[in-house]
């Protein structure tokens, strides 16, 4: 597992790791029993409303991201537009996204890590995703994105753009049309435009029992000291 990075006050999404994992063993509706009376009846409802518009048909793929700024700026379009995971491709460094530009994105959204090309695009294929590369030469249209069933856009590297490989995996390639000098856009950028899109009109998607488990992690995340509560309440973590 990678590990946090303090380059700049970034760190590795990672971190939360240990408790979706400890959340994935125990039944969400015994979690949501202890705590649910201690969140107030606007929270609850943002939680409830946020699960029920995330999206498992619209997702990114971040291709050995550098800049912890940018990262952290994907991370923070993706909660924006009901996105529940970003695969990242690690082949040169560990993942870490910068705090003050997540705003805590990284709680919510789930961050899916890959050593490899290989291994990235056959989970992708698996859950039924077409792989989509950002190209400034692309065919598609950004406004074509939410006429795809399941997609995830292939975003490249600051420095080298999508790796061979991984674009020889993507089956079209996408370009954000401009009429300016400039040829291209910073990558997260072109994510939140693309993603504003691609998402546009889509309901949300995630599995009813997936919703259930976001739920227990926002009230896990918003009651102060709720480990401790639960356990006390025997409802032990195993972190």
């Amino acid at each position: 597992m990678p590990h946090a990075s303090s380059r700049g006050g970034a760190r590795s999404p990672s971190r939360r790791i240990p408790l979706r994992s400890a959340l994935e063993s125990v039944d969400p509706e015994t979690v949501v029993a202890v705590l649910e009376p201690l969140v107030s009846a606007r929270r609850r409802e943002k939680i409830l409303r946020v699960g029920a518009q995330r999206l498992d048909s619209v997702t990114v793929v971040m291709d050995a991201p550098h800049d912890p700024h940018n990262g952290a700026a994907v991370l923070r379009s993706c909660d924006a537009f009901g996105i529940q995971r970003v695969h990242v491709v690690e082949r040169r460094q560990s993942f870490t996204a910068a705090n003050a530009v997540s705003k805590g994105a990284e709680r919510w959204v789930d961050v899916v890590h890959h050593g490899e090309v290989a291994a990235a695009v056959a989970a992708l294929r698996q859950t039924g995703h077409t792989l989509i590369a950002t190209h400034p030469e692309g065919k598609l249209l950004p406004a074509e994105l939410a006429q795809q069933q399941r997609i995830a856009l292939v975003m490249g590297n600051e420095h080298d753009g999508i790796c061979e490989a991984l674009a020889a995996a993507c089956s079209q390639r996408v370009r954000v049309p401009m009429r300016g000098y400039v040829e291209s856009l910073n990558v997260s950028v072109s994510a939140a435009i693309l993603l504003s899109y691609a998402t546009h009109g889509r309901a949300g998607d995630l599995a009813p029992a997936e919703q259930r488990r976001l739920y227990a992690r926002g009230l896990v995340l918003t009651v102060p000291r709720a480990l401790e509560i639960l356990a006390a309440s025997g409802v032990a973590l195993p972190l």
